[in-house]
């Protein structure tokens, strides 16, 4: 873990979306959580104080956008407004988990891009630079004209995997055309050797056309092969589950899946369960609570990539390394 240099400036605050990842975060960094309070009106309006002087300080704001979003989202802006009130002298807003950032490109007409909408708001906000995690889009990066540091989950959970000492032959499988990249980065993560596959869901079934057919032709080699599915996000579990579905059926041995982000809505848990995956591996860039715990489900940290991330920003270096095994 790289120590701060002259740490004594740096504010570490945690709103309400995921305080145990801050709190660990905090740990990693030796930087105590600064204190804040966040309160509502009987109308249910955001209030918010904070409790300590920030004045010339650089503060660090974690907090995912995530269920309930749009709360969330409008704390985050109301404690940027307190900050930069307060005479923050840099406000950097972590963001684990950016909520909408689904809504990337008009794909029909009449459509917004709430993406950039969001990005817009936290620049109007005046934040001076955005930690992420795992973006649905990269290229939402360039709806900022800041800072964007986009941190990657794929590091951490490859060495999952590689800890697990797999002799079989392994094979990962994007469960759309469009996972490719993320698809192809994992396998280089995981060895030379690791293939890549991806299902072909020109028949799935959609909101639009619900009577089509599940995805019924793999492009790769999953026969006798240990199958990790990659995603960025498992939110009703539709796709991880069917493309679990597929691959088993077309002769695959064993199937994982790992996701990013574990929105988990609706009964995306109970069919996680019901397929054919042995384990999903996800991290804490989203609380999980009680009601969605599986012991299918695998929850990995990001807190040392976080903490790391941000001592290397307050000492200005390069934080490349931390796209590595």
């Amino acid at each position: 873990m790289t120590k701060m240099q002259d740490a004594s400036n740096v504010r570490l605050f945690a709103l309400n979306s995921n305080p145990e990842l801050a709190q660990a975060v905090s740990k990693h960094l030796g930087v105590e959580l600064s204190e804040s309070t966040v309160s509502h009106f009987a109308d249910g309006e955001i209030a918010i104080t904070i409790n300590e002087s920030v004045r010339g300080c650089e503060v660090y704001v974690i907090q995912s956008v995530s269920e309930p979003v749009n709360d969330n989202l409008m704390e985050l802006l109301i404690m940027v407004d307190a900050l930069r009130r307060a005479s923050a002298k840099k406000v950097n807003v972590v963001m684990p988990y950016y909520g909408y950032a689904r809504q990337d490109r008009k794909a029909r007409s009449r459509e917004p891009i709430t993406a950039k909408l969001v990005a817009n708001l936290l620049e109007i906000d005046q934040i001076d630079r955005l930690i992420a995690v795992d973006l649905h889009a990269p290229q939402v990066q360039g709806f900022f004209d800041i800072p964007v540091d986009h941190l990657q989950a794929a590091p951490t959970m490859a060495k999952y995997f590689l800890d697990q000492q797999f002799t079989d032959d392994v094979v990962v499988v994007s469960p759309d055309h469009a996972g490719m990249t993320l698809a192809r980065h994992f396998a280089e993560l995981l060895g030379d050797e690791t293939g890549v596959a991806v299902v072909d869901k020109r028949t799935e079934a959609t909101r639009e056309n619900p009577d089509l057919q599940m995805p019924e032709m793999i492009i790769g080699d999953v026969a006798d092969k240990v199958a990790i599915i990659v995603d960025d996000i498992v939110d009703t579990g539709n796709r991880l589950a069917s493309s679990a579905q597929l691959v088993k059926k077309m002769g695959a041995k064993v199937v994982y899946a790992v996701a990013t982000h574990p929105v988990l809505s609706e009964h995306a848990v109970n069919k996680i369960e019901a397929s054919p995956i042995e384990k999903l591996v996800v991290t804490d860039t989203i609380v999980i609570p009680a009601e969605k715990q599986s012991a299918k489900l695998v929850q990995l940290s990001m807190a040392p990539v976080i903490a790391e991330a941000i001592a290397l920003i307050h000492n200005h270096k390069s934080i490349h390394k931390l796209f590595q095994l």
